[in-house]
């Protein structure tokens, strides 16, 4: 089901030798103005994987979204990034300068890291108690913030590590964290981000260059 906060689906399809990416399969080809059929299977239409989710319907999650704005109308891959984790009901616990928040609503076009792995139950029935004793904590009083040193981006890691510490599992640094999970996440946001910004301006896209893993529907 298609989700408004995530955009219009993209769909692929070949002709005319060609790959399209559009928003629907049009009638005719734009390119050569024919009538639009497939021959094989391979040329007929898929679906583009959709890097973005409602942060909002998953659990025990690491999230990010721009600070200001949205990814498809407002990221240039240069914008600060706003980070957060969710409990078992999707809501996103954040730190900035006025404290931690829990938010409710504003995450629904979010880039999501699942940090429980499907048969954790165990972990999965404490992370709520565990995600609000460590939030209750005074190290992320108001007043701690600081942008380089105290942000969301450490709020969130030093909750991953302490999880991580009472599974009696190695903790992450920032680099280890950031090269592993976050950093490939991001680079398909940027290549979906121009594809999709490039079929809005002109209507399709063509290409020969690989583009976001295609699904089939």
């Amino acid at each position: 089901m298609w989700c408004p906060e995530a955009g219009k689906p993209v769909i692929k399809f070949n002709h005319c030798q060609r790959s399209i990416y559009g928003f629907s399969v049009p009638e005719r080809c734009p390119l050569c103005q024919q009538s639009v059929h497939w021959r094989k299977l391979e040329e007929a239409p898929v679906s583009i994987s959709n890097p973005f989710t409602n942060g909002h319907r998953e659990k025990c999650s690491f999230l990010l979204r721009p600070t200001q704005g949205t990814f498809l109308r407002d990221y240039d891959g240069r914008s600060d990034l706003h980070v957060g984790i969710t409990n078992t009901n999707g809501v996103v616990y954040n730190y900035t300068i006025q404290g931690v928040h829990r938010d409710e609503a504003g995450w629904e076009q979010s880039v999501s890291i699942p940090l429980l792995q499907p048969n954790m139950y165990g972990l999965m029935d404490q992370w709520d108690k565990y995600l609000e004793d460590f939030s209750n904590s005074g190290a992320w009083l108001p007043h701690r913030y600081e942008e380089d040193h105290c942000n969301c981006y450490s709020y969130t890691l030093t909750f991953i590590n302490c999880v991580l510490s009472t599974e009696g599992q190695e903790r992450l640094d920032k680099n280890d964290f950031t090269e592993k999970y976050v950093l490939p996440r991001t680079r398909k946001v940027s290549k979906y981000i121009t594809l999709y910004r490039a079929i809005e301006e002109h209507g399709f896209h063509v290409t020969d260059s690989p583009q976001p893993e295609a699904s089939t529907p």
